[in-house]
């Protein structure tokens, strides 16, 4: 379970609705810890005033999941972030994302490797806990360790993790299973 400790201020957060549909990517812009609320720029048109809705915030060095609630403070709109939320069997919710990232190293005895070429991958889901990519056909195998760049709402992350698990799809492609080991 999340615990409202660091500052998410500046931090890349990925907003949900209660179903899990992905609904809009911030940068929260101020966090009040005492309050337990963050201020994004922009509300997703999907939500208003007292709607719930799920939080993912990609915070160093593991990203943390809230549900919320919309709230309006004088002509700015606030996110209440409350824990407690259920998990998956798993252990951590997945969230769906639509983006696109680069794995530019490889972590070898704990050096990055820069590759000469970036492998430019799909993400398919999201979690505290890890990320789920579609490749080109192995490109990576379980145990590699890797770190790519990830651009949310204008914000880089440079995200190091561990291949768990993989499933090929005949020789098109392959999706990765991978935990975080560090945010940045």
């Amino acid at each position: 379970m999340s615990v409202l400790a660091g500052d998410f201020t500046d931090c890349s957060v990925l907003i949900y609705d209660t179903d899990g549909n992905h609904l809009s990517s911030s940068i929260i812009k101020e966090h009040n810890k005492g309050e337990r609320q963050i201020r994004i720029n922009l509300m997703p048109g999907e939500l208003s005033v007292n709607d719930d809705c799920k939080l993912l915030i990609l915070s160093s060095p593991t990203p943390c999941e809230f549900l919320g609630k919309v709230k309006r403070v004088g002509g700015t709109f606030f996110i209440a972030m409350f824990q407690g939320q259920e998990k998956e069997n798993r252990g951590a919710t997945r969230y769906s994302v639509n983006t696109t990232a680069l794995i530019d190293a490889l972590i070898i005895d704990d050096l990055p490797y820069n590759l000469q070429t970036p492998v430019k991958v799909t993400l398919i889901n999201i979690s505290t806990s890890g990320v789920r990519f579609r490749a080109p056909y192995y490109s990576l195998e379980v145990e590699d360790i890797f770190q790519m760049h990830l651009v949310i709402s204008n914000s880089k992350k440079r995200i190091t993790a561990e291949v768990i698990n993989n499933t090929d799809h005949e020789t098109k492609s392959s999706d990765y299973g991978c935990r975080f080991l560090e945010i940045e």
